[in-house]
């Protein structure tokens, strides 16, 4: 099988890994866990089915002919449906609906001599409701039949102060976690925490005044014996803590997805046509990322500031974009994203620290056409490559950025934080966001809740949606009961703008339409209670 040298380095890793603990010998175990339980209700946000996957139609694909919609959603992507959105900001129309969600975790830490240590955990993630055992209205039992119950989480060895210097090594199975996780985190912040970890090698150089972070993560093996259709994450991060109080990081992150991307599967004879017409001859997909982000203290106020822009080829994001047969083989990224968070805490009773922050994820939306593309059927589609949210932990609204993939748009929000007890938390903030580049729906008027194209098939006139996404509004309460038991209550309301009622796409980093059938506020209310051990 054919490496390249990262993958070489990598194996040459695991090896030394390996033959390094061989002389190691057991001599504490820590067991520890955590239980976190949390209800969730949703009101007038998302379409029932959208849990399982099912959105619904909002332009159906015979009104888009000739339009590169792109996306999971896209004509011709999801069974060829057309736009279809996950959300409805409809109270007539149902969106109202309510769950409980649990994960346990359990895990087990080992400390050998050499600077020796293993770390195991397991995890389990359900829905209250999904795994019950018995039918009451025959009475018949079951035995369970819960295959992906119990998960291996995090499953490393860790070998520190390697060659007598301040370098640790971490094979295996892992969270990966970085500055304030805006971009690289472990998912566990807000509903549907299923928790995220990596099979990576990690290896860390920290001194009292900085460290250097350099990890390599397999995230698909395309098969041993392929030559290249893996998916890797590459990374190297570095953070400066010279100066007192202030932390200062510059990082590069590295995507590079080599699975197969093709249009078609010709004879012979059609491949070497499309190669004299330069038809689908995608790339490997390498999304770069380099970024700075600084943070600290300047006597009562605090701050954080991050930049980072990414450049590459998008073939996996370009192949979606098909109007009739082939997509564009062309796409690159070449996005900025941002996020700022400025606070100042008086030294009063409460301790009330307001904050400003805000955040930018850049955009595109090329999805309408000119009146000669329409006319011409061997134009050639030009994708849309928004600011990729990679693997954030930052959540923005519950409404609207539930899975941390929020982008085309930009946000700006105010609050307050507030501490009535030592055991309580308040939090009350209100964020406003809007889209960067809204999309161009057909011509249509509205008759009550339905949209009515005006001229179908002319899909190159069309009119600009509007670029308002709308408001979030939002109480926490966290309360601390125990060093180990937290309670957490939190209160959201999203005020739907008409950016959000007439759609755009900003879900799934700006491939997925967020367009209801109407304008009505959503809610989401939610409790929750977590103890560590």
């Amino acid at each position: 099988m054919h490496l390249n040298y990262i993958q070489r380095a990598v194996c040459l890793a695991v090896l030394l890994a390996c033959a390094g603990t061989a002389l190691a010998e057991l001599q504490n175990v820590q067991v520890g866990g955590e239980i976190r339980i949390r209800g969730n209700y949703i009101a007038n946000g998302l379409v029932r089915t959208s849990q399982q996957g099912i959105p619904e139609i909002r332009w159906p694909a015979a009104f888009l002919p000739g339009r590169a919609i792109g996306g999971p959603g896209a004509a011709g992507g999801f069974n060829g449906l057309g736009i279809v959105s996950p959300v409805k900001w409809s109270g007539h129309h149902g969106g109202d609906f309510g769950f409980v969600e649990q994960r346990t975790r359990l895990n087990l830490k080992a400390d050998f001599t050499s600077n020796v240590n293993a770390f195991i955990e397991l995890d389990s993630y359900d829905i209250w409701g999904e795994d019950f055992r018995s039918d009451y209205v025959t009475g018949a039992d079951f035995r369970p039949n819960t295959p992906d119950d119990v998960e291996i989480y995090q499953s490393y060895i860790e070998v520190e102060n390697m060659f007598d210097l301040p370098l640790r090594l971490r094979l295996g199975r892992q969270e990966l976690s970085f500055g304030s996780e805006w971009l690289v985190g472990p998912k566990d912040f807000v509903y549907f925490f299923y928790g995220r970890s990596f099979d990576a090698v990690r290896l860390t150089y920290k001194s009292d005044s900085f460290s250097v972070d350099a990890f390599a993560a397999e995230l698909a093996e395309g098969g041993p014996f392929e030559e290249d259709e893996d998916v890797w994450f590459y990374g190297l991060y570095t953070t400066c803590t010279a100066v007192e109080n202030q932390t200062f990081d510059l990082y590069w992150l590295w995507l590079r997805d080599a699975r197969r991307v093709a249009d078609t599967n010709l004879t012979w004879f059609g491949e070497w046509m499309e190669n004299v017409f330069g038809l689908d001859d995608y790339d490997p997909t390498n999304l770069h990322t380099i970024g700075f982000r600084a943070a600290g203290l300047l006597g009562a106020f605090d701050y954080e500031v991050e930049v980072a822009y990414q450049f590459g080829d998008a073939g996996q994001v370009g192949t979606t974009f098909k109007p009739f047969l082939y997509g564009d083989d062309d796409a690159k990224f070449d996005a900025w994203g941002a996020h700022f968070d400025i606070g100042y805490t008086f030294d009063v009773p409460w301790m009330p620290r307001p904050f400003i922050g805000g955040a930018y994820f850049s955009g595109e939306d090329n999805r309408d056409i000119s009146f000669w593309d329409w006319l011409n059927p061997f134009d050639r589609p030009k994708a849309s490559v928004s600011f990729n949210r990679l693997f954030s932990n930052a959540m923005y609204c519950g409404a609207i950025d539930a899975f941390n993939d929020l982008s085309n748009c930009w946000l700006a929000r105010a609050g307050v934080v507030a501490h009535p007890t030592e055991s309580l938390d308040v939090i009350l903030a209100a964020t406003y966001f809007k889209i960067l580049e809204p999309f161009d729906a057909p011509v249509y008027f509205t008759v009550g809740h339905y949209r009515v194209p005006i001229a179908p098939m002319l899909s190159f006139w069309t009119e600009k949606n509007s670029d308002e996404l709308g408001w979030d509004t939002s109480l926490f309460l966290v309360y601390h009961y125990s060093e180990d038991l937290t309670f957490r209550v939190q209160y959201s309301r999203f005020w739907v703008g008409d950016g959000a009622a007439e759609g755009s796409f900003t879900y799934n980093n700006g491939l997925i339409f967020n367009g209801g059938v109407s304008d009505k506020d959503a809610d989401f209310i939610a409790a929750e209670m977590c103890i560590t051990f």
